[in-house]
């Protein structure tokens, strides 16, 4: 794999083979055989993946964790300047913070590689005002299917109604070798409002070949838009998309049928629709009641590049992409945030700022956090505490971010050699690092994209937490009966202790993710910390 292509270089190949949508993988009974309560077990996947909160569950219990790739999600909190092909910009928005000299050029790590890129820091635009409610949404679908044309699209056409600020297809797609190959390889986030919505809105890869970084942008949405071609129909990576979707909680789907001007039979446009809906039923969405909205999103896009101030009713592919956003509005709900329990966000990127402090990104996953505040660094090395000195979304100032936000924290007195990627920032003593752990997994079969083999016990994967991957030992497995078991097959589900060879920061009722060779091999919850 090219490591110009993507910011992390973990060992192993990406996602390539396909996945059959007849036989999706049943990760709802996983779930049965754990939770103390009745909830309904689609819900219950989402609560524990994207932090809404459960009735009656211990603080332990509570913690959501999203699994996610190795490789950086694009985040708002700095602004990049034009790419060059000297280096490779791994975010592709980045919102910037304003406490610091506006001249400043910073750099950021990576995780894998120690490659390096400069950032020229801005300051804010002003005090975000929190007027609206906050929901994360995102584009999914195969590769050249319109993605990040729809993105740009809808942020053209809101800008014309006052909610947000238009962006052209290369300010989403700004790395060099994505615009090279007309492909999304990092995850892009855009901000945009509707009457009733403020939206930050993830523009996910398609391309087989970064489908981790896929996981990542999908793990932070509250519900995604489905991107067809009705000219082609679903494709692998939809297919793909999809199951991703489910493993990481994504709780709500729109789908929006592109390329509509290609298609001259309405009958075929009808039998797309058809067999999109069979596929997201196979994945336990509910397929006959998500809401399909059909268009063209380049059509529209040139229609408001030529014409900003277009109205409604004056341009018909203009007004599918308001159609769209009528049915976002409608259909994906505003989620309950887990405002009320300990701050906790794991930190996606890590960006210096001499003379100030250490700057992380991240989405809040649960609790709230002010400046002035204390917070722990947990995870990977030891624990360290520090204080909030500022905190910003979008170039704007927040006075509080809450769970559900992308924010930016400025961290006073840390290096940026003392955090990095994978670890989290919590309210001082809520969590800690840990080794070593029961948890109840599901084993992918091989119709899912899992093993085509058995593995035994001493089988060293890769644990994907929250924004970390590190690599594990199966020291022992039970079956369902908690008979020791020697051999795991493919659709198994088992008990399995597992040491870590690196603390992270976890708790009971955590989700995560197995992976080997590129692949998703198993799904997981723990049950209970053992050291």
């Amino acid at each position: 794999m090219n490591k110009d292509c993507t910011r992390h270089t973990p060992s192993g190949s990406f996602i390539t083979h396909h996945f059959n949508p007849i036989k999706p993988p049943n990760f709802n009974s996983l779930f049965h055989l754990h939770t103390p309560h009745h909830t309904h077990p689609i819900h219950l996947l989402h609560q524990i993946l994207s932090a809404t909160p459960m009735a009656s569950i211990s603080a332990a219990a509570t913690a959501a964790a999203s699994f996610t790739s190795s490789s950086s999600p694009s985040h708002p909190l700095f602004t990049l300047p034009k790419p060059s092909t000297k280096f490779h910009l791994s975010s592709t928005f980045i919102t910037n913070l304003s406490l610091h000299n506006p001249n400043f050029t910073s750099s950021t790590p990576t995780t894998t590689t120690h490659r390096r890129r400069a950032l020229t820091v801005r300051a804010a635009r002003g005090k975000f005002e929190r007027t609206k409610p906050h929901v994360n949404i995102g584009t999914i679908g195969h590769v050249d299917h319109g993605k990040t044309t729809l993105t740009a699209a809808l942020t053209m056409a809101l800008a014309s109604t006052g909610g947000g600020v238009a962006k052209k297809y290369d300010e989403i797609d700004a790395a060099p070798e994505e615009r090279a190959r007309g492909i999304t390889i990092n995850t892009a986030t855009v901000e945009y409002e509707t009457e009733n919505r403020h939206y930050a809105h993830v523009d996910c890869p398609g391309h087989a070949d970064y489908v981790k970084n896929m996981i990542t942008g999908a793990a932070q949405m509250d519900g995604a838009i489905l991107v067809v071609s009705g000219a082609d129909g679903p494709m692998p990576q939809t297919k793909e998309h999809v199951l991703l979707a489910k493993q990481v909680g994504v709780p709500n789907m729109v789908v929006f049928l592109n390329k509509q001007d290609q298609v001259d039979d309405e009958e075929l446009l009808e039998l797309v629709e058809l067999e999109v809906r069979e596929l997201l039923s196979s994945y336990e969405f509910p397929g006959d009641d998500i809401p399909i909205i059909s268009g063209s999103a380049l059509l529209a896009l040139e229609a408001l590049t030529e014409n900003p101030k277009i109205a409604k009713g004056e341009n018909k592919w203009v007004d599918k992409i308001y159609d769209l956003m009528a049915a976002v509005d409608d259909y994906i709900p505003i989620p309950q945030r887990q405002t009320e329990l300990p701050f906790l966000l794991a930190i996606e990127d890590v960006f210096s700022i001499t003379g100030r402090g250490t700057v992380a990104t991240g989405r809040v996953e649960r609790g709230t956090v002010r400046i002035g505040d204390s917070v722990e660094i947990v995870g990977l090395k030891d624990t360290r505490t520090t204080t909030v000195t500022g905190v910003e979304m979008f170039q704007k100032l927040l006075d509080e971010a809450m769970a559900g936000d992308n924010v930016g924290l400025l961290l006073r007195g840390i290096q940026k050699i003392d955090i990095q990627r994978g670890m989290v920032l919590a309210k001082p003593a809520t969590i800690t690092p840990h080794t070593k752990f029961e948890a109840l997994v599901y084993v992918l079969k091989k119709e899912e994209g899992g093993r085509h083999s058995p593995f035994f016990a001493g089988y060293r994967p890769q644990f994907y937490m929250r924004t970390t991957d590190v690599t594990g030992k199966v020291t022992s497995i039970m079956n369902d009966k908690d008979e020791e078991s020697k051999m795991v097959m493919p659709g198994d589900r088992v008990k399995m202790v597992v040491e870590l060879i690196m603390p992270v920061a976890c708790e009971q009722g955590m989700r995560f993710a197995i992976r080997e060779g590129g692949k998703t091999v198993g799904a997981g919850v723990i049950q209970s910390i053992i050291e």
